[in-house]
Formats: C-alpha cells, structure tokens, sequence
C-alpha cells in the first residue's frame, strides 16, 4: 500500500504539558491548521485559503502554535521582497502528558460530528461508522489493543492523500466504572 510522505522532516511523537500547549490545542482553527500541516507543509496565505479566513487571523494563530513549539518553519521562499514561511508540525503525534485526559479530543471529535449533522447521506457508504463496546477484559488485553490501535491510527494518518472528502478517526480504549456480573459458578454453567 503506499503512503503519504511528507514534504519535510519531523519526529514520530511529542508529549504536550505546558499550559502554552493544551491552550494552544483547545483552539477549532489551530486544530485545523494542524490537521492540514500533516498533509504537506503550507504557508500562511495557503492555511488562510483552506480556511477561508483572514491572513491576519492565521497567521496569529501560527504564532501561538510556533510559541507552543506545535510547529516549525520548515522551508522559506522568497516572494518579491518578501519571504514567504513554509510551517510544519513538529510531531506527527502531540500525546497528552500525564494528568490530562482524553476529554479534549472527545469533544473535538464531537464538534466536528455535530457540525455535519444532517449533511451526510445516513444510508450512503461513506457516511462512517460510530460504535462504543465495553468488554471486561485484562489490564494486559487491554494493552494489547491500545498497540493495534495505535497501529491503525497510524495507518490511517500515513494514508495517500487523493480523497476529496477529510475522514477523522477517533479511537479509544479506557476503563470504565460499569458493573460487571460476578463470574458464573460451575454448577450455574451446567
């Protein structure tokens, strides 16, 4: 199968904790920004197109993800007497550090759902499948499946960009506080 190389170097995973940081990736847009930069390396006026927002407007908030160390300028070109910044992300992962939880990509997903509500054909094929299981199952189990998601998500995200239509993938395995039912005796089983 092959794969989405990237137009520039950056590291496999970062862990963010720095207030700059979650502040930074609680924003809509510069969330945006960030999902675009995975595709190829863009310049202000190139995010401000996609966006369909002021160059002004981005290029502030390409300022708070360069102040973050969310981004990076990957490449310059001079335009006239001006030079144009080419920005990337310094991670292809940003991983939450310790003591933060999952709640900020929960409700990012949950944004961007409700935003197509009604847009999407629920009978068509592309329209995407949303399920939530529960299984009592090992702490080793469960770890095992965290690695295999992971995994997925990576193929995900390492896809051929030649789609018209931009799928988010939101994966999870948590403990949760539902009962379980006591194991069943022999005698029951029989």
């Amino acid at each position: 199968m092959p794969i989405h190389e990237l137009d520039y170097e950056l590291e496999d995973t970062m862990v963010t904790s720095s207030p700059e940081q979650l502040k930074a990736l609680g924003d809509e847009t510069r969330l945006a920004i960030l999902d675009m930069l995975l595709e190829r390396s863009a310049s202000t006026s190139d995010l401000a197109e996609a966006l369909d927002k002021p160059k002004g407007t981005v290029a502030h908030h390409l300022n708070v993800l360069l102040d973050a160390e969310l981004i990076q300028v990957v490449r310059t070109r001079q335009v006239r007497a001006m030079t144009e910044k080419f920005f990337g992300r310094t991670a292809r992962t940003f991983l939450l550090g310790k003591g933060f939880g999952p709640g900020h990509f929960l409700r990012q997903a949950m944004a961007e759902v409700e935003h197509l509500d009604g847009e999407v054909d629920e009978d068509s094929p592309h329209h995407g499948l949303f399920t939530l299981r529960h299984s009592r199952i090992s702490h080793d189990r469960a770890a095992e499946y965290v690695v295999r998601l992971t995994e997925l998500s990576d193929e995900f995200s390492a896809e051929v960009r030649d789609g018209d239509v931009v799928y988010g993938m939101l994966l999870g395995v948590f403990p949760t506080r539902n009962p379980a039912l006591p194991n069943e005796s022999p005698e029951e089983a029989s």
